[in-house]
């Protein structure tokens, strides 16, 4: 790979990076000269990457302004809640019905995490341990195409993510939730495993609703998040 290639590949990680991580806030505007001297480096691989990151859905271009960082929506929180909710709580009772012992061990090691509140770098580490730990759960099924799925919803929600840990510290509480999991997946109890996969995802669902309504910049709505806050997915 070229130097240039190279440069301009660094860049849209980098920037991808500070939008996926709330570093570069939802709806905030940006510029290119900006970037250019964030990252030091020149305007070309700064353009390249804000156009490969307009075709992914990250940012929008607004006449004489520049970009804005893509709004994280109310319908796209429904949505992207409703899907994990149906995906994992099939996949919680699959874990528990007819996951490996070595597995669910595999499950009960990786539930032990948490994060440092205000720290965003904390919150990186965090989300990467969240994911392998509802991976885990994931590949106790033997489901090859059940572990993609959770992934892609897992990758989705990682904006989503970032604003819910921001609002207040939750460590405990998350922490708590994920040992309980294990717990309730080890015993083999499905009917209680769903239940605390139920809870978890509403109660993240509740923060991120709780942190756009406190910052509505943060979303275009079609729909209130007074009136998504009012809507409660059950399976």
């Amino acid at each position: 790979m070229r130097k240039q290639e190279l440069i301009s590949e660094k860049t849209y990680q980098l920037l991808k990076n500070d939008i996926v991580t709330c570093a570069l806030e939802p709806g905030q505007q940006i510029a290119q000269a900006e970037l250019v001297a964030r990252y030091r480096v020149g305007m070309t691989p700064v353009r390249e990457a804000l156009r490969q990151l307009a075709q992914e859905g990250f940012v929008n271009p607004v006449p004489r302004l520049g970009y804005i960082v893509s709004a994280i929506t109310a319908d796209d929180v429904q949505e992207i809640y409703e899907t994990r909710t149906i995906l994992e709580s099939a996949v919680a009772r699959l874990a528990a019905t007819r996951g490996h012992d070595e597995r669910l061990r595999e499950v009960a090691q990786a539930a032990n995490f948490t994060y440092e509140y205000k720290n965003r770098q904390s919150y990186s580490n965090f989300l990467v341990q969240n994911k392998n730990f509802h991976l885990a759960i994931a590949k106790a099924t033997e489901n090859r195409r059940l572990v993609e799925l959770v992934a892609r919803v897992l990758d989705e929600l990682t904006r989503i993510f970032h604003i819910g840990l921001d609002l207040r510290d939750s460590a405990k509480e998350m922490r708590d939730d994920h040992l309980a999991l294990a717990g309730a997946l080890q015993k083999r109890d499905a009917d209680r495993a769903v239940e605390l996969v139920q809870n978890e995802i509403a109660r993240s669902q509740a923060r991120v609703v709780e942190a756009l309504t406190r910052y509505p910049r943060r979303t275009i709505t079609a729909r209130s998040t007074v009136e998504l806050g009012r809507r409660r997915f059950r399976i």
